[in-house]
Order: C-alpha cells, then structure tokens, then sequence
C-alpha cells in the first residue's frame, strides 16, 4: 500500500494529456496531426518530413515546439493555439475521479506541456473545473519544456510549492527524472510500467490509485 509514502505530500502535480483521461480516448492524435500541419507549413516541407521533424524535436527538446524556437526561431504563441484547436467530443466526466482528487490534502495543480487555455478545456470536459488550485502551461514557466529540470523549477517556484512536500504523476517517465532528482514522490501512470530508478510507483487507474492515499 503507498498511503505511507505520500503522508508527507502537500502539493499534488498533475501532468494534463493521458493523465487525467485515459490514454484509449487518443486526444492527443488531433494534436499530433495539426502539428504535423504546422511543421509543413512553417517550414515548407513534405507531410513525411515534417512527420520526422516532429519526432525529432520532440525526442531531442522535450516538445515539438521548443525544437522549432531553437532551431527555427518559431513564436510559440500562434503554434499553441493552431495545434491545440481540436475537438474535445471525445472526453467525458470522470465523477470518481474529482472526488479522488477533491479528497487531497493540500495543493492541487496541473502542469502540462499544452497551453494553459488547452489544459482549462480539457479539465472542464473531464468535469474537474474547480479542484485544482492552478493550472500552469508551457507559457507559465518561460516556454521551456519538461523534461527540463528548468521548467519544474520555474512551475514549483511560481506556485510556491517545497519539491520534498509533493508528488508529480505523470504519463512521460522521462519527465519523472527531474522530479524525482528534486525529491518529488514520482509516479507514473501508464498501461505498462517501466522499472526506472526515477519512478517511485506506477498505476494503471489513477482514481484507484489516489482512494489508497487518503
């Protein structure tokens, strides 16, 4: 049971995308198509290309957007809005899971890689409007990306939060590194687990994970 390793834990972090909905419901598919889109056009390459490039700068910076600002000195604001404008007709309320997240004590946030704006829709889709406390997007911390330790530091500065007092849950293990180098209780949530030294616990079902806790 890991109540006791959280008793400590006052602020609670939360990835947004394949976090707080499930992964099957494959939101993140419009994202990918409409970046693939942006990256074509941005940069006047083939569908195949800017499909390569979107990888590339995803696995070398942490996102798609931080490689296009770093090697092609793209404005980010105008990509956050192109690619985060999709449908959400395929997210529904999770009743169970605002009550689990409701019932933490302390600090809730969310911190995505997305848009502050994208993450607020998503959340009021999911029918979670009102439990978190703060919603940080990739604009909040300085338009650098997780995995960078910077973009944790940025995010638990702004909100006040002491790293050795939180959790992050997070659906990317790479972006549990950090996290867990600066004494956060790390976990992922994921179909599989992966036996990482930075990963404190996995789940598969978030809300049964979080009724363990309190």
């Amino acid at each position: 049971m890991p109540k006791q390793d959280f008793s400590h834990v006052r602020s609670w972090v939360f990835d947004l995308d394949n976090t707080l909905y499930p992964p099957q419901v494959r939101l993140f598919d419009q994202i990918e198509q409409r970046m693939t889109q942006f990256v074509m056009e941005a940069l006047h390459v083939d569908r195949s290309e800017a499909n390569r490039l979107r990888h590339h700068y995803w696995r070398e910076y942490g996102t798609t957007l931080a490689g296009l600002m770093r090697e092609h000195g793209i404005d980010p604001d105008p990509y956050l809005v192109e690619v985060h404008d999709i449908s959400f007709d395929a997210l529904t309320p999770d009743e169970e899971l605002r009550t689990r997240i409701a019932a933490l004590p302390g600090r809730r946030i969310v911190y995505t890689n997305g848009s502050g704006p994208y993450a607020e829709r998503v959340i009021a889709r999911r029918g979670l409007s009102g439990v978190f406390d703060a919603v940080y997007g990739f604009e909040h911390v300085g338009y650098r990306p997780k995995p960078e330790r910077a973009a944790f530091d940025a995010v638990l500065a702004r909100d006040g939060i002491a790293p050795r007092d939180a959790a992050m849950f997070e659906d990317d293990p790479r972006n549990l590194a950090a996290p867990h180098a600066m004494g956060m209780r790390t976990v992922h949530v994921a179909p599989e687990r992966q036996a990482l030294d930075h990963i404190h616990h996995h789940t598969d079902d978030l809300s049964g994970f979080l009724a363990r806790l309190v």
